[in-house]
């Protein structure tokens, strides 16, 4: 089964589900190219998680003579998603893990360097090693950076020695299992969480849920969770309350900002992290900083007063820069409340989708067909607890909207306990499935 360029534009417009390997063929050429002739157009796609690895795979899937690199400082890719599961011991880190060969295969140039700056009027990309490299057009998927004055007393030097936030997932996940596995019953394990948007997975409430299963797991029945949000309500509070309450009852307490759970403020030495009106002690501290667009973004000139990326919302092309595609975390993607859409590996992966198919089009000389976007969320609270959320968004009126029509959230309450047990242990085992199709999704 082959598409010719036209229907492989329309499948992308139009289907946000991560699309099955098999689904799509290359396509054998033809089109109008804008300006550089169907197949030579340069595209660079700068970073290589779940939205860049998707955009690279997918622009050669969708036209194998385009010239695509992908720059990506590690070697390695570690996931977000279930990282919180391996900090309180549950799978190993290569579980996590995926490397580019997949990719280069499919005749994706991997460059393993860093991008320290972006000329959008020359449309370079400066590389650490001096190199340079020339675009056409330019996927920008740089994930987020973190505000590092926006807790007072936690500096990025404290983050890598002493107290890690673990929100970059690797050698930091490693660092903070092993303060887990040091504790003591008794002790408390306290979570700081910033003030929205914020990338999730890996989400605080789950990770308060895995620490406290570890507790329970360990028989540490004193020991307890405290986690002080800067929010006054989060995705899924419902569920995780619930699962609070039944798998972990007295052991997490959830500090909402109205009632002092803003931290503003952090003595490492004291393990003492502040807001304006409450002190909050731990024996281990995990704060989790505010959040922003990653820092080559913001030095392009990219992002808005808040630090994030506004993108067309069909193309996902920059409203600040043309050329430039800003997809995955970096992004403001719509109005949606709370903060637009979710910042999750789901959503990456969907928004590089719609991405490689608005570049597609303009090369082609054809218009960006409309498209739609899919977010699947799910979160383990206890070795057989998992619950989901899914959301499809489409546009209306030039907006981004739920479509409440699809999707939905796994119900708080079944008709009987037996119900609830089983849907609950099949939802912890479907994330398992979701996982390894993303994983080969982007980079096989």
């Amino acid at each position: 089964m082959s598409f010719n360029r036209r229907e492989f534009l329309k499948t992308l417009g139009t289907t946000s589900v991560i699309v099955p390997l098999t689904a799509c063929a290359s396509p054998s050429g033809g089109g109008k190219s804008a300006g550089k002739g169907a197949g030579k157009a340069r595209v660079v796609v700068v970073g290589g998680g779940f939205g860049g690895a998707t955009a690279a795979k997918y622009l050669k899937i969708g036209d194998s003579s385009l010239d695509v690199t992908l720059v990506e400082r590690e070697k390695t890719f570690t996931s977000c998603p279930l990282s919180n599961e391996f900090i309180s011991g549950h799978g190993t880190l290569d579980y996590l893990q995926a490397g580019y060969d997949g990719l280069m295969k499919r005749g994706v140039n991997v460059v393993f360097d860093d991008a320290v700056a972006i000329d959008a009027g020359k449309k370079t990309v400066k590389l650490k090693s001096g190199k340079s490299l020339n675009y056409d057009f330019l996927v920008l998927s740089p994930g987020i950076d973190f505000n590092w004055k926006g807790v007072e007393g936690y500096t990025e030097q404290v983050a890598n020695t002493t107290h890690p936030h673990a929100y970059k997932a690797g050698p930091q996940s490693v660092a903070l299992k092993k303060q887990l596995e040091g504790m003591k019953d008794g002790q408390t394990f306290l979570i700081t969480v910033p003030p929205g948007p914020f990338r999730c997975p890996p989400g605080p409430y789950e990770r308060a849920s895995q620490v406290a299963h570890y507790f329970k797991k360990k028989g540490m029945m004193k020991s307890k969770v405290l986690i002080a949000d800067s929010n006054d309500s989060f995705s899924k509070k419902g569920l995780f309350e619930q699962a609070w309450k039944m798998h972990y009852p007295g052991m997490i307490e959830w500090v909402a900002g109205a009632s002092g759970g803003k931290v503003v403020k952090f003595d490492p030495k004291s393990n003492t992290a502040s807001s304006d009106f409450n002190d909050f002690k731990g024996d281990v501290v995990n704060i989790i900083p505010p959040h922003h667009a990653g820092l080559i973004a913001m030095n392009t000139g990219l992002t808005n007063d808040k630090g994030w990326c506004t993108v067309d919302m069909l193309t996902m092309e920059s409203t600040v820069q043309k050329d430039i595609y800003v997809v995955g975390d970096s992004c403001l993607h719509g109005d949606l409340p709370v903060y637009g859409a979710p910042k999750s590996a789901h959503m990456a992966n969907t928004q590089a989708k719609v991405a490689v198919g608005a570049i597609l089009a303009k090369i082609n000389g054809v218009p960006a067909p409309e498209p739609f976007f899919v977010n699947t969320c799910y979160s383990v609270a206890e070795k057989d607890w998992g619950f989901s959320v899914v959301h499809i968004y489409r546009i209306k009126d030039g907006k981004l909207v739920y479509d409440t029509k699809a999707g939905g959230i796994s119900p708080v309450n079944l008709p009987d306990e037996a119900q609830l047990k089983l849907q609950r242990k099949l939802e912890s085992e479907y994330v398992h499935g979701w996982f390894k199709n993303i994983m080969a999704d982007a980079f096989a």
